[in-house]
């Protein structure tokens, strides 16, 4: 006679509506198991447009479009606006390399801390600046994570991800426990709506309280978040106060926010990093 399926290896189960606590408490288990396994207590986490691409791969495209527009052989009135997309594209990929400077910069100091005390970078796992943070982060020798999700567009994996920190996430609010988690400090980088969400989530977070560790939140590039948000008209209107403005702070230029996000991390773990252990 043939046993039925236990519940735990009943895929049927496991997938359909009544299992889901089963899945989001997989989402939860799996990566603490792993992350312990691992060694990985504390994150510097960089968000940021899956559409932002490295300087020479938009300096090519914009090559190409220009020559083409040159010999005439492109539709008129159509490559005009091809090439003032490709110009700006060109312009936004010097946040892709910024992002590789400063994760690279960021693992190379974590490297001269004890081993217990360093801070891993992790993205969202993607291409654009995620990819540049990884990336960053593998340069410099250091292992870096990538808390990916399925999308109905898919959103493959970048190849500077530690193979052992890989991971691939169905709920956006397990991924997003995980980013803020073992989180230290944070990066946000220009992005779209998914950058955003996570921005306005971490900030909400933070001004209720729901996250009571000091956590460094560096917006980098003023003027693209600036002309995003106006975080002066919120306040002149009373929707948020002049304390909420402190919840963060501004970088242009990678030694800055690098400068900015080890002299905060060095005041808040000064206990920990005592005897001068956190130096560099």
């Amino acid at each position: 006679m043939k046993k039925p399926v236990k519940a735990y290896r009943n895929i049927q189960f496991l997938n359909s509506p009544i299992g889901r606590s089963v899945r989001i408490l997989s989402e939860f288990l799996e990566p603490l198991g792993r992350f312990k396994k691992e060694g990985i207590k504390n994150t510097i986490v960089v968000f940021g447009s899956a559409r932002i691409l490295p300087r020479a791969v938009t300096r090519k495209r914009l090559a190409l479009l220009e020559a083409k527009y040159r010999s005439g052989k492109a539709r008129s009135g159509k490559v005009p606006g091809e090439l003032e997309t490709a110009r700006i594209a060109l312009e936004m990929s010097a946040y892709y390399e910024d992002a590789v400077k400063l994760t690279y910069m960021l693992t190379k100091w974590s490297k001269t801390l004890k081993p217990d005390t360093r801070f891993a970078i992790c993205s969202g796992g993607g291409p654009g600046i995620m990819e540049a943070a990884n990336k960053g982060a593998m340069k410099a020798g250091g292992r870096s994570i990538g808390l990916n999700i399925s999308l109905p567009f898919e959103q493959d994996a970048n190849p500077y991800i530690s193979k052992e920190l890989e991971f691939e996430f169905h709920y956006f609010f397990m991924r997003k426990f995980w980013f803020l988690y073992p989180a230290k400090g944070l990066l946000m980088f220009p992005g779209g709506f998914g950058t955003l969400d996570e921005l306005l989530e971490v900030l909400t977070l933070v001004q209720t309280k729901k996250i009571t560790k000091p956590m460094p939140i560096i917006l980098y590039g003023r003027k693209y978040w600036e002309s995003i948000m106006n975080f002066n008209e919120m306040l002149r209107l009373g929707v948020i106060e002049k304390a909420d403005m402190k919840l963060f702070d501004f970088a242009d230029n990678p030694e800055e926010a690098f400068s900015m996000m080890k002299e905060q991390l060095r005041k808040i773990y000064a206990r920990r990093y005592h005897n001068g252990i956190l130096h560099g």
